[in-house]
């Protein structure tokens, strides 16, 4: 293997999924491009008193097979069992046979951006009504957002780096990054990466009902989620997991592993502008994507998709088309740009793992998935944003986009591996 950190390759071997639109990758990536979308009437509780009614919720999960017992999986929060299930379907899809590796090599980043608020939840009301003496023992474990990555590793002994990133909606797109920087850097030769969330809950739902920043279309929720359109009003939550294999490239030869895309870059920076809303111009947006294009080596025209944050908020669609154009300047026209979270609802700290399964699959397939409920663009959005339908076209490198409340930046950078 290479010993200079900037020879080192990694590329994307394996994927897990599960979403309101599929709890497989084939299942997802096949209701993706057909246009479907996820958004339903909430029905894990009565919503009836909330200004937003509606969500990307998951009804039919069991995520007994992802874990080693089925008393292991109900003494883990709603986040932590999508992040366990996804990692597992992740390794599954790999084929990395781990009697085989070293597991000091291999790694776990998975993030939340909120963590175990379905357990917060229920202990307090438990607390209020019954006192402390009836706390769980598991409440602590169960809430504290690092406790998916954890649990993926002790499951499989999994003994190199582990942490879990937390940066709101960038949380998923910065594990996959720093996962990224961890194998170049030679840390690590495998790492599974990526994020999960769960917060379709009365507490999460009422709060981000407070800020005015979700729909409130609830007569209509598949067309609810419509970014870059110019009557969106906010974007849907959405829940579930995405978690992607990052290999080095020798390791990932070496055992003949099927190989989806070479990752080759990843960009961090803060807005240090506002709590909820972006830098005006897009400015740190655009900052990070340049950072990413950077050190993945490529110029801006080299890029032929972006899978936008894209969250149908009014102020967030602008300014990414900003620093889009700030960022590609004439290129930004033939450029195919498209946001999934009008069919996925926004997964928030799981938006960046999910998003990018959809693009290494957009660059195995050759297809950029489309934006859908893109009906009346807004003349400030007035780039190529795949409305409708997914389109085939040559997609040789990709920019993922993830950025969060606080003014976190996260984009990655994936490209078509040529050996």
């Amino acid at each position: 293997m290479a010993s200079n950190w900037t020879e080192r390759r990694v590329v994307v071997t394996g994927v897990g999924v599960v979403t309101a639109l599929g709890q497989s990758t084939s299942v997802f990536w096949e209701n993706i491009l057909a246009g479907k979308c996820g958004v339903r009437p909430i029905t894990c509780f009565d919503a009836s008193a909330f200004t937003t009614r509606i969500a990307a919720e998951i009804t039919d999960f069991d995520p007994s097979g992802a874990f080693p017992s089925p008393k292991d999986a109900r003494r883990t929060d709603r986040y932590g069992q999508f992040a366990v299930f996804a990692a597992h379907q992740a390794l599954m899809d790999s084929g990395l046979d781990l009697n085989k590796v070293n597991h000091d090599e291999v790694g776990v980043f998975l993030g939340s951006g909120i963590g175990g608020l379905r357990t917060i939840e229920d202990q307090h009301t438990i607390l209020l009504n019954k006192g402390p003496s009836r706390l769980s023992p598991f409440m602590i474990p169960m809430l504290i957002l690092n406790m998916g990555s954890g649990l993926f590793s002790m499951y499989y002994d999994l003994r190199g780096p582990n942490l879990a990133t937390c940066s709101a909606c960038a949380t998923g797109t910065h594990a996959l990054g720093e996962a990224w920087r961890t194998i170049k850097m030679g840390d690590a030769k495998v790492m599974f990466a990526g994020g999960s969330e769960a917060t379709i809950v009365p507490l999460g739902l009422g709060g981000f009902c407070a800020m005015r920043a979700m729909s409130t279309r609830n007569g209509d929720p598949q067309h609810a989620s419509r970014p870059f359109d110019r009557d969106r009003d906010g974007f849907v939550m959405g829940e579930g997991g995405g978690v992607v294999v990052l290999e080095e490239l020798e390791h990932a030869k070496a055992r003949g592993a099927r190989i989806y895309a070479e990752m080759s870059g990843y960009g961090n920076a803060a807005d240090a502008h506002h709590m909820t809303s972006p830098s005006p111009g897009g400015e740190g947006a655009a900052r990070c994507m340049r950072i990413a294009l950077r050190s993945a080596g490529l110029d801006p025209s080299d890029v032929s998709y972006i899978n936008a944050h894209g969250t149908a908020t009014p102020q967030g669609d602008v300014a990414e088309t900003q620093a889009i154009k700030s960022v590609f300047g004439e290129h930004a026209k033939k450029l195919a740009v498209s946001s999934t979270k009008g069919a996925t609802g926004h997964l928030l700290g799981a938006a960046g793992g999910v998003e990018m399964a959809l693009c290494v699959k957009a660059i195995e397939c050759g297809v950029a998935p489309p934006t859908i409920n893109l009906e009346n663009p807004d003349p400030e959005c007035d780039l190529d944003y795949v409305a409708g339908t997914a389109r085939e076209m040559e997609v040789n490198a990709i920019l993922n986009n993830s950025f969060g409340f606080g003014g976190h930046n996260a984009c990655v950078v994936a490209r078509k591996f040529r050996g």
